[in-house]
Protein backbone atom coordinates (compact mmCIF):
# COMPACT_ATOMS: atom_id res chain seq x y z
CA UNK A 1 0.00 0.00 0.00
CA UNK A 2 1.07 3.59 -0.53
CA UNK A 3 1.88 5.94 2.37
CA UNK A 4 -1.68 7.26 2.16
CA UNK A 5 -3.13 3.78 2.66
CA UNK A 6 -4.11 3.49 -1.00
CA UNK A 7 -3.87 0.00 -2.51
CA UNK A 8 -1.67 0.01 -5.60
CA UNK A 9 -2.25 -2.47 -8.40
CA UNK A 10 -1.43 -2.99 -12.06
CA UNK A 11 -2.92 -4.82 -15.00
CA UNK A 12 -3.18 -5.08 -18.75
CA UNK A 13 -5.65 -5.21 -21.57
CA UNK A 14 -4.30 -8.00 -23.78
CA UNK A 15 -4.97 -7.20 -27.43
CA UNK A 16 -4.53 -9.04 -30.69
CA UNK A 17 -5.15 -7.87 -34.22
CA UNK A 18 -6.55 -10.24 -36.79
CA UNK A 19 -7.40 -9.25 -40.37
CA UNK A 20 -10.02 -6.55 -39.94
CA UNK A 21 -10.72 -7.51 -36.33
CA UNK A 22 -9.58 -6.36 -32.90
CA UNK A 23 -9.90 -8.77 -29.98
CA UNK A 24 -9.24 -8.27 -26.27
CA UNK A 25 -8.89 -10.83 -23.49
CA UNK A 26 -11.19 -10.63 -20.46
CA UNK A 27 -10.99 -12.81 -17.35
CA UNK A 28 -13.58 -14.28 -14.99
CA UNK A 29 -12.86 -14.42 -11.24
CA UNK A 30 -15.09 -16.99 -9.51
CA UNK A 31 -14.43 -15.47 -6.07
CA UNK A 32 -16.20 -12.27 -7.16
CA UNK A 33 -18.15 -13.73 -10.10
CA UNK A 34 -17.06 -10.80 -12.26
CA UNK A 35 -15.47 -10.19 -15.66
CA UNK A 36 -12.61 -7.73 -15.83
CA UNK A 37 -9.03 -7.26 -17.00
CA UNK A 38 -6.05 -9.22 -15.63
CA UNK A 39 -4.67 -7.23 -12.69
CA UNK A 40 -3.41 -7.49 -9.14
CA UNK A 41 -1.67 -5.75 -6.25
CA UNK A 42 1.99 -4.78 -6.29
CA UNK A 43 4.37 -6.83 -4.19
CA UNK A 44 6.55 -4.91 -1.74
CA UNK A 45 9.10 -2.84 -3.67
CA UNK A 46 7.68 -3.88 -7.05
CA UNK A 47 7.24 -1.54 -10.02
CA UNK A 48 3.84 -1.10 -11.65
CA UNK A 49 5.12 -2.50 -14.97
CA UNK A 50 6.55 -5.62 -13.34
CA UNK A 51 3.35 -6.22 -11.39
CA UNK A 52 1.23 -5.87 -14.52
CA UNK A 53 3.20 -8.58 -16.32
CA UNK A 54 3.51 -10.85 -13.29
CA UNK A 55 -0.19 -10.68 -12.42
CA UNK A 56 -1.19 -11.39 -16.00
CA UNK A 57 1.07 -14.44 -16.03
CA UNK A 58 -0.31 -15.69 -12.71
CA UNK A 59 -3.94 -15.18 -13.71
CA UNK A 60 -3.90 -16.22 -17.38
CA UNK A 61 -0.75 -18.27 -17.95
CA UNK A 62 0.20 -15.81 -20.70
CA UNK A 63 3.50 -13.98 -21.00
CA UNK A 64 2.76 -10.48 -22.22
CA UNK A 65 4.81 -7.59 -23.57
CA UNK A 66 3.68 -4.14 -22.47
CA UNK A 67 3.12 -1.82 -25.40
CA UNK A 68 1.36 1.41 -24.41
CA UNK A 69 0.17 2.96 -21.14
CA UNK A 70 -3.51 3.57 -20.46
CA UNK A 71 -5.04 6.04 -17.98
CA UNK A 72 -4.76 5.08 -14.32
CA UNK A 73 -8.00 4.09 -12.61
CA UNK A 74 -8.85 4.97 -9.02
CA UNK A 75 -11.95 3.65 -7.25
CA UNK A 76 -13.24 3.10 -3.69
CA UNK A 77 -12.99 -0.26 -1.99
CA UNK A 78 -15.86 -1.86 -0.08
CA UNK A 79 -13.57 -2.25 2.91
CA UNK A 80 -12.71 1.44 2.86
CA UNK A 81 -9.88 3.33 1.22
CA UNK A 82 -9.19 3.36 -2.49
CA UNK A 83 -7.37 1.33 -5.12
CA UNK A 84 -5.13 2.84 -7.81
CA UNK A 85 -4.57 0.65 -10.87
CA UNK A 86 -2.12 1.34 -13.69
CA UNK A 87 -2.94 -0.34 -17.01
CA UNK A 88 -1.19 -1.00 -20.32
CA UNK A 89 -2.18 -2.50 -23.61
CA UNK A 90 -0.14 -5.65 -24.09
CA UNK A 91 0.50 -8.33 -26.67
CA UNK A 92 0.99 -12.01 -25.93
CA UNK A 93 4.65 -13.01 -26.20
CA UNK A 94 4.41 -16.59 -24.91
CA UNK A 95 3.01 -18.85 -22.22
CA UNK A 96 0.72 -21.85 -22.18
CA UNK A 97 -2.50 -20.16 -21.13
CA UNK A 98 -2.89 -22.64 -18.27
CA UNK A 99 -5.03 -21.13 -15.49
CA UNK A 100 -3.71 -21.50 -11.97
CA UNK A 101 -4.50 -18.39 -9.91
CA UNK A 102 -7.85 -16.71 -9.11
CA UNK A 103 -9.18 -16.92 -12.68
CA UNK A 104 -11.21 -19.79 -14.13
CA UNK A 105 -11.92 -18.41 -17.63
CA UNK A 106 -10.09 -16.28 -20.20
CA UNK A 107 -11.94 -15.29 -23.34
CA UNK A 108 -10.83 -13.36 -26.43
CA UNK A 109 -13.72 -11.19 -27.56
CA UNK A 110 -14.47 -8.42 -30.01
CA UNK A 111 -14.82 -5.00 -28.33
CA UNK A 112 -18.60 -5.17 -28.66
CA UNK A 113 -18.83 -8.54 -26.95
CA UNK A 114 -16.25 -7.56 -24.34
CA UNK A 115 -18.20 -4.40 -23.44
CA UNK A 116 -21.29 -6.52 -22.85
CA UNK A 117 -19.35 -9.03 -20.75
CA UNK A 118 -17.38 -6.66 -18.51
CA UNK A 119 -18.86 -6.14 -15.06
CA UNK A 120 -17.55 -2.66 -14.25
CA UNK A 121 -18.09 0.64 -16.02
CA UNK A 122 -14.48 1.66 -15.33
CA UNK A 123 -13.32 -1.34 -17.36
CA UNK A 124 -15.63 -0.44 -20.23
CA UNK A 125 -14.20 3.09 -20.23
CA UNK A 126 -10.69 1.66 -20.62
CA UNK A 127 -11.97 -0.49 -23.48
CA UNK A 128 -13.29 2.65 -25.17
CA UNK A 129 -9.76 4.09 -25.04
CA UNK A 130 -8.37 0.98 -26.67
CA UNK A 131 -10.99 1.06 -29.42
CA UNK A 132 -10.27 4.76 -30.04
CA UNK A 133 -6.57 3.96 -30.49
CA UNK A 134 -7.44 1.16 -32.86
CA UNK A 135 -9.67 3.47 -34.89
CA UNK A 136 -6.83 6.00 -35.08
CA UNK A 137 -4.43 3.32 -36.30
CA UNK A 138 -2.28 3.51 -33.15
CA UNK A 139 -2.85 0.07 -31.64
CA UNK A 140 -0.40 -1.76 -33.92
CA UNK A 141 2.56 -0.41 -31.94
CA UNK A 142 5.85 -1.53 -30.42
CA UNK A 143 8.08 -0.37 -27.54
CA UNK A 144 11.42 1.38 -28.10
CA UNK A 145 13.38 1.53 -24.84
CA UNK A 146 16.08 4.18 -24.63
CA UNK A 147 18.45 3.20 -21.82
CA UNK A 148 21.14 5.27 -20.14
CA UNK A 149 23.73 3.02 -18.53
CA UNK A 150 23.65 2.64 -14.76
CA UNK A 151 26.02 4.46 -12.42
CA UNK A 152 29.68 3.61 -13.10
CA UNK A 153 32.92 4.15 -11.23
CA UNK A 154 34.12 7.72 -11.65
CA UNK A 155 36.91 8.41 -14.11
CA UNK A 156 39.06 9.59 -11.20
CA UNK A 157 38.72 6.20 -9.53
CA UNK A 158 39.56 4.18 -12.65
CA UNK A 159 43.02 3.92 -14.20
CA UNK A 160 42.22 1.64 -17.13
CA UNK A 161 40.78 2.39 -20.58
CA UNK A 162 37.51 4.29 -20.30
CA UNK A 163 35.60 1.74 -22.37
CA UNK A 164 36.42 -0.86 -19.68
CA UNK A 165 35.26 1.30 -16.76
CA UNK A 166 32.77 -0.86 -14.81
CA UNK A 167 29.56 -0.15 -13.00
CA UNK A 168 29.71 0.91 -9.37
CA UNK A 169 28.14 -1.29 -6.71
CA UNK A 170 24.96 0.78 -6.79
CA UNK A 171 24.94 0.66 -10.59
CA UNK A 172 25.30 -3.12 -10.54
CA UNK A 173 22.39 -3.43 -8.10
CA UNK A 174 20.28 -1.18 -10.34
CA UNK A 175 21.13 -3.20 -13.46
CA UNK A 176 20.41 -6.54 -11.79
CA UNK A 177 17.23 -5.30 -10.13
CA UNK A 178 14.92 -2.61 -11.44
CA UNK A 179 16.50 -2.22 -14.89
CA UNK A 180 16.25 -5.94 -15.65
CA UNK A 181 12.67 -6.00 -14.34
CA UNK A 182 11.54 -3.01 -16.42
CA UNK A 183 13.20 -4.39 -19.55
CA UNK A 184 11.51 -7.74 -18.96
CA UNK A 185 8.09 -6.06 -18.77
CA UNK A 186 8.53 -4.68 -22.30
CA UNK A 187 10.33 -7.85 -23.47
CA UNK A 188 12.55 -6.37 -26.20
CA UNK A 189 13.41 -8.78 -29.00
CA UNK A 190 16.49 -6.78 -29.93
CA UNK A 191 19.02 -5.24 -27.51
CA UNK A 192 21.64 -2.86 -28.91
CA UNK A 193 24.37 -1.36 -26.75
CA UNK A 194 27.51 0.68 -26.81
CA UNK A 195 30.45 -1.74 -26.43
CA UNK A 196 31.56 0.12 -23.28
CA UNK A 197 31.44 -2.20 -20.27
CA UNK A 198 29.25 0.17 -18.28
CA UNK A 199 26.61 -0.08 -21.03
CA UNK A 200 26.76 -3.80 -21.76
CA UNK A 201 26.72 -4.61 -18.04
CA UNK A 202 23.58 -2.48 -17.67
CA UNK A 203 21.61 -4.78 -19.98
CA UNK A 204 23.39 -8.12 -19.49
CA UNK A 205 21.25 -9.15 -16.47
CA UNK A 206 18.15 -8.93 -18.68
CA UNK A 207 19.98 -10.80 -21.44
CA UNK A 208 21.02 -13.61 -19.13
CA UNK A 209 17.51 -14.00 -17.74
CA UNK A 210 15.81 -14.10 -21.13
CA UNK A 211 18.38 -15.33 -23.63
CA UNK A 212 18.04 -12.20 -25.77
CA UNK A 213 21.59 -11.44 -26.95
CA UNK A 214 23.19 -8.02 -26.58
CA UNK A 215 24.54 -6.69 -29.89
CA UNK A 216 27.14 -3.94 -29.59
CA UNK A 217 27.47 -0.96 -31.91
CA UNK A 218 30.52 1.31 -31.88
CA UNK A 219 28.35 4.16 -33.15
CA UNK A 220 26.52 4.13 -29.80
CA UNK A 221 29.72 4.64 -27.79
CA UNK A 222 31.02 8.05 -26.73
CA UNK A 223 34.12 7.61 -28.88
CA UNK A 224 32.18 6.40 -31.90
CA UNK A 225 29.69 9.22 -31.57
CA UNK A 226 32.49 11.81 -31.36
CA UNK A 227 34.12 10.37 -34.48
CA UNK A 228 30.95 10.17 -36.59
CA UNK A 229 27.62 11.44 -35.26
CA UNK A 230 25.72 10.19 -38.30
CA UNK A 231 26.08 6.57 -37.17
CA UNK A 232 23.57 7.12 -34.35
CA UNK A 233 20.99 8.21 -36.91
CA UNK A 234 21.74 5.14 -39.02
CA UNK A 235 21.30 2.80 -36.05
CA UNK A 236 17.99 4.44 -35.12
CA UNK A 237 16.78 4.29 -38.72
CA UNK A 238 17.47 0.56 -38.83
CA UNK A 239 15.57 0.05 -35.58
CA UNK A 240 12.61 2.03 -36.89
CA UNK A 241 12.63 0.05 -40.12
CA UNK A 242 12.48 -3.27 -38.22
CA UNK A 243 9.63 -2.04 -36.06
CA UNK A 244 9.96 -4.58 -33.25
CA UNK A 245 10.43 -4.25 -29.51
CA UNK A 246 13.94 -2.89 -29.02
CA UNK A 247 16.18 -1.65 -26.20
CA UNK A 248 19.03 0.71 -27.01
CA UNK A 249 21.65 1.40 -24.30
CA UNK A 250 24.05 4.30 -24.62
CA UNK A 251 25.74 7.28 -22.93
CA UNK A 252 24.70 10.74 -21.79
CA UNK A 253 26.47 12.61 -24.65
CA UNK A 254 24.70 10.45 -27.26
CA UNK A 255 21.20 10.79 -25.85
CA UNK A 256 20.39 14.36 -27.04
CA UNK A 257 20.74 13.28 -30.66
CA UNK A 258 18.51 10.24 -30.14
CA UNK A 259 15.89 12.17 -28.20
CA UNK A 260 15.85 15.00 -30.74
CA UNK A 261 15.11 12.49 -33.48
CA UNK A 262 12.34 10.92 -31.42
CA UNK A 263 10.84 14.30 -30.46
CA UNK A 264 10.73 15.17 -34.15
CA UNK A 265 8.71 12.00 -34.69
CA UNK A 266 6.04 12.86 -32.12
CA UNK A 267 2.58 11.85 -33.30
CA UNK A 268 -0.17 14.45 -33.23
CA UNK A 269 -1.90 12.28 -30.59
CA UNK A 270 1.14 12.34 -28.27
CA UNK A 271 0.21 14.03 -25.00
CA UNK A 272 1.66 17.55 -24.82
CA UNK A 273 3.31 16.85 -21.47
CA UNK A 274 5.03 13.77 -22.90
CA UNK A 275 6.21 15.74 -25.93
CA UNK A 276 7.65 18.38 -23.61
CA UNK A 277 9.30 15.61 -21.61
CA UNK A 278 11.13 14.36 -24.69
CA UNK A 279 12.37 17.84 -25.52
CA UNK A 280 13.32 18.55 -21.91
CA UNK A 281 15.33 15.34 -21.63
CA UNK A 282 17.09 16.27 -24.84
CA UNK A 283 18.58 19.26 -22.97
CA UNK A 284 18.69 17.84 -19.43
CA UNK A 285 20.21 14.37 -19.39
CA UNK A 286 18.31 11.27 -18.41
CA UNK A 287 19.27 9.82 -15.04
CA UNK A 288 21.93 7.13 -14.98
CA UNK A 289 20.09 3.84 -14.97
CA UNK A 290 16.92 5.38 -16.39
CA UNK A 291 14.81 3.69 -19.05
CA UNK A 292 12.63 5.80 -21.32
CA UNK A 293 9.83 3.69 -22.81
CA UNK A 294 8.60 5.13 -26.12
CA UNK A 295 5.57 3.54 -27.74
CA UNK A 296 6.07 3.61 -31.51
CA UNK A 297 3.27 3.31 -34.07
CA UNK A 298 4.28 2.52 -37.61
CA UNK A 299 7.61 1.58 -39.09
CA UNK A 300 10.35 3.16 -41.11
CA UNK A 301 9.62 6.70 -42.26
CA UNK A 302 6.09 6.41 -40.87
CA UNK A 303 7.20 5.51 -37.31
CA UNK A 304 5.85 7.98 -34.76
CA UNK A 305 6.03 8.30 -30.96
CA UNK A 306 2.54 7.94 -29.47
CA UNK A 307 3.39 7.60 -25.76
CA UNK A 308 6.37 8.11 -23.44
CA UNK A 309 7.04 6.81 -19.91
CA UNK A 310 10.01 7.45 -17.63
CA UNK A 311 11.37 4.65 -15.44
CA UNK A 312 13.82 6.44 -13.16
CA UNK A 313 16.07 5.01 -10.43
CA UNK A 314 14.28 4.94 -7.10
Amino acid sequence: MSPRGEVRAAGVIPVRLRPGTLEVAVVHRPKYDDWSWPKGKLDHGEDFVSAAVRETWEETGLRVRLVAPLPQVRYPLRSGGTKLVSYWTAEVAGGTGQLEHEVDQVEWLTPERAAARLTYQRDRELLERVVARHTAGLLDAWPLLVVRHAHALSRDDWSGPDELRPLSKSGTRRAQGRMAAVLAAYAPQLVLSSPAVRCTDSVLPFSRETGVEVSTRKGLSEEGFAADRSKVDKHLDRVLARGEATALCTHGPVLPTLLTRLADRAHVHLDNSEHRMLRRLRDAAMDKGEILACTMAGRGEDARVVAVERHRPS
